[in-house]
């Protein structure tokens, strides 16, 4: 994304990358800094990504930059995702590492000889010449960083390693100087400099492998497209490609732009984009998302979006918002991280005097303080939480779970109930025409009727009477002002009369004459989990006509979807707005718990109030515009890609295909997440809550504290990592 502003409301989420942050006090300190920018009502850091995210307008990005550097930091517009890796700097460090590796390796060898009883020394100016280049070039990047720090009056891990190192190799040269060469400490500094920047290093790779998800989708953009024009193909930049163009996909090519088949017909693999293992057959007509493989078949393809507004394009940024936003959890780690440092070089200084004043022995108090400076360097604390987040966030993007945020990811974990749309959630959403019982007005004629009506609507419902109507070569007659009443049906004027095909409620409204005579045929159809229409004449003489029963199939995974939900302890609910024999009907096949039918689009939400208040955090999951106010009174909203726009805006989750065993994996992973979340966290606070007392007690020289420090960090993120060996169908287990 460029400066990436993304519109939310009257406001932007803009992003900066900011560079030379090394712990939780560098994120605090960032936070703090944009904070005080005019116009920035909030602002997320996420330490693992380098990223600031801030809701305020375009106009602030310059004063935010500035405040940015003021405060010791880099900063800049976060460009587009890097399709390759940084391997320039990748390798300068690699060097850099090894050369401190180089000259450390002599200094560390007396210190481990004498383990085994073997006592010898370097001559002291020879440790003076081999630390003092890993102190001041390879320590280079702590010294800047300490000197930002210093000059914005704040601290972080920089400052610790800094003063820390500084007080063993000034203590050394000092003994030097005095002529004392059994006891010199630079084999401290230089060991404790270089198992810092190790830990860097190693923890720089391992967050590389968290982004990996947004590498590999933003791998799968083509350069180019090859567009049709008055029957010759041409190569051109994808830029170039516009909405309406004809694309030429040929056998084995990436699709370049989410188009419609005009012509051929081939099998797509879609599994980098929704997670669908299994090739999908595309007929003429059917959709086409950019980034998927054509099989065996050429294809042209009218666009449909391009750019920013591709299937891809909004599954990289959901990723992307969801890896830079901040878990509510992280709010602990800023509060501790405020007063962390402080408080360190507070007990380092206690360390020094109590050690100094009491006992005597200023060397052993300079290497105790250091020992706690070293140890106590908060970079697991301020990447528990992050690299969990991209973690968990990537590997259920690979599977075709778009999660949209870290606030979905974290309160995801504690749904207890998951309430389900029926059509097109748990059913195909494919209803067809089943039986049409008309005494009043005759079949053909009832058809000719609701296929005029229907004609203007987008419906499930709607579409099955006119593939009906088609089959059977129906006449229809014209229709006029046409009106779609939501939860209620449709009506139009035809030929002076007003006709709707209304819903049961509607028809009791309506005080439709007639319709009692067809309430026996009405719950007949719908105790066979069949869904029934009216057809009523309104005006200007009121009655009832005839009834349409429609079926639609129930998906083959709706039943294992709930199966499994109900393994993880969860209650499922089916809330519909069709009639209460069908909405019983495939509770009862389905097994769920509770069903709700006859619920009106503004009333959805209602229930979903009534089930939190009964049981807990509820799940609902849904794929149309009358599920939205329910996905947003939900604690967390779970939308079918299959759907629409509005249901997938409005949802904390989206499943990138249309198969609803994916809420049961979309909670697994959540759970799962927020387990390594916890887990990190524990072990960042038990390395300092058990390392700085040991090291102020002079338990841990400052070479084991430095060890322990980078241990910490590597072990954080390489917890985090695990969360990549998820596999889809797993539920019910923990990493």
């Amino acid at each position: 994304m460029n400066a990436s502003a993304l519109p939310r409301g009257n406001v932007n989420l803009l992003e900066l990358s900011v560079g030379g942050m090394t712990c939780a006090s560098c994120v605090a300190r960032v936070e703090k800094a944009l904070l005080k920018v005019p116009g920035v009502e909030a602002a997320s850091i996420n330490l693992a990504t380098e990223t600031a995210t801030l809701t305020a307008p375009r106009e602030v990005l310059d004063a935010a930059v500035a405040a940015v550097r003021k405060a010791g930091y880099e900063a800049s517009e976060k460009r587009e995702s890097p399709r390759e890796e940084p391997t320039v700097a990748i390798r300068r460090d690699t060097l850099v590492l090894a050369a401190a590796a180089l000259l450390t390796a002599p200094l560390v060898v007396p210190m481990v000889a004498g383990l085994f009883g073997v006592h010898w020394m370097l001559p002291a100016w020879l440790q003076w010449l081999l630390a003092t280049p890993v102190q001041f070039l390879v320590g280079a990047r702590f010294y800047r960083a300490a000197w930002k720090a210093l000059a914005a009056r704040a601290g972080n891990m920089d400052l610790l390693v800094a003063i820390g190192t500084s007080a063993a190799y000034g203590l050394s040269v000092y003994l030097a100087l005095a002529g004392e060469t059994a006891h010199l400490y630079f084999e401290a500094s230089a060991v404790v400099i270089t198992l810092v920047r190790t830990g860097k290093w190693l923890e720089e790779r391992a967050k590389r492998q968290t982004t990996e998800a947004i590498r590999a989708l933003s791998a799968l953009r083509p350069e180019t497209a090859r567009v049709l024009e008055n029957g010759v193909e041409r190569v051109v930049p994808i830029a170039a490609v516009k909405v309406g163009d004809l694309v030429v996909v040929l056998p084995g090519e990436r699709v370049p732009v989410d188009g419609e088949v005009a012509q051929g017909s081939s099998h797509v693999d879609e599994s980098l984009v929704t997670g669908e293992g299994l090739p999908v057959a595309k007929n003429p007509g059917g959709r086409l998302t950019g980034g998927s493989v054509n099989g065996e078949g050429r294809l042209v393809a009218r666009t449909v979006a391009v750019g920013a507004e591709s299937t891809l394009a909004r599954i990289i940024r959901a990723v992307e918002s969801a890896q830079a936003a901040k878990a509510p959890i992280q709010r602990l780690v800023d509060r501790v991280s405020e007063v962390f440092v402080p408080a360190v070089v507070g007990i380092a200084l206690v360390t020094l005097l109590g050690w100094g004043l009491f006992n005597g022995n200023w060397e052993a108090a300079i290497l105790n303080a250091v020992a706690v400076l070293v140890i106590a360097c908060p970079c697991a604390l301020g990447l528990a939480t992050p690299t969990a987040v991209m973690a968990g966030t990537g590997v259920a993007a690979r599977h075709g779970i778009l999660i949209k945020d870290a606030e979905a990811l974290e309160i995801a974990h504690r749904t207890r109930v998951v309430a389900f749309d029926k059509t097109g959630t748990l059913t195909e959403g494919k209803p067809s025409l089943v039986e049409v019982v008309a005494p009043v007005a005759g079949r053909d004629e009832a058809m000719r009727l609701a296929t005029a009506v229907q004609r203007g609507s987008g419906h499930p419902l709607a579409r099955a009477v006119l593939e009906a109507a088609q089959g059977g070569f129906v006449p229809v007659p014209d229709a006029t002002d046409l009106r779609t009443v939501a939860g209620r049906g449709v009506e139009a004027v035809i030929k002076g009369r007003r006709i709707a095909v209304a819903s049961r409620r509607w028809v009791a409204e309506l005080a439709i004459a007639g319709a009692p005579r067809l309430e026996a045929d009405a719950d007949r159809l719908e105790s066979r989990g069949l869904t029934v229409s009216w057809l009523v004449e309104i005006a200007p003489e009121p009655r009832a006509l005839a009834l349409l029963a429609f079926g639609d199939a129930l998906k083959p995974q709706s039943a294992g979807a709930v199966a499994r939900l109900r393994a993880l302890g969860l209650r499922t609910v089916i809330v519909t707005g069709d009639n209460r024999g069908a909405g019983e009907a495939a509770g009862r096949e389905l097994g769920v718990d509770e069903v709700h039918a006859e619920v009106l689009p503004e009333d959805k939400a209602a229930v979903v109030a009534g089930l939190r208040s009964a049981h807990g955090a509820v799940a609902m999951v849904g794929d149309g515009i009358n599920d939205a106010p329910a996905l947003a009174a939900a604690d967390i909203g779970i939308a079918m890609g299959t759907g629409t726009d509005v249901a997938m805006h409005t949802a904390g989750i989206t499943l990138m295909r249309g198969d609803p065993s994916l809420v049961a994996d979309a909670l697994d992973i959540s759970r799962r997440t927020h387990a390594k979340i916890r887990q990190n966290l524990f072990w960042a606070f038990v390395y300092n809550v058990v390392g700085v007392p040991l090291a102020a007690l002079g338990l841990l020289s400052p070479v084991i504290a430095g060890a322990a420090m980078a241990l910490s960090s590597v072990s954080v993120v390489s917890n985090a990592l695990l969360l990549r060996r998820w596999k889809a169908g797993a539920a019910g287990g923990r990493d």
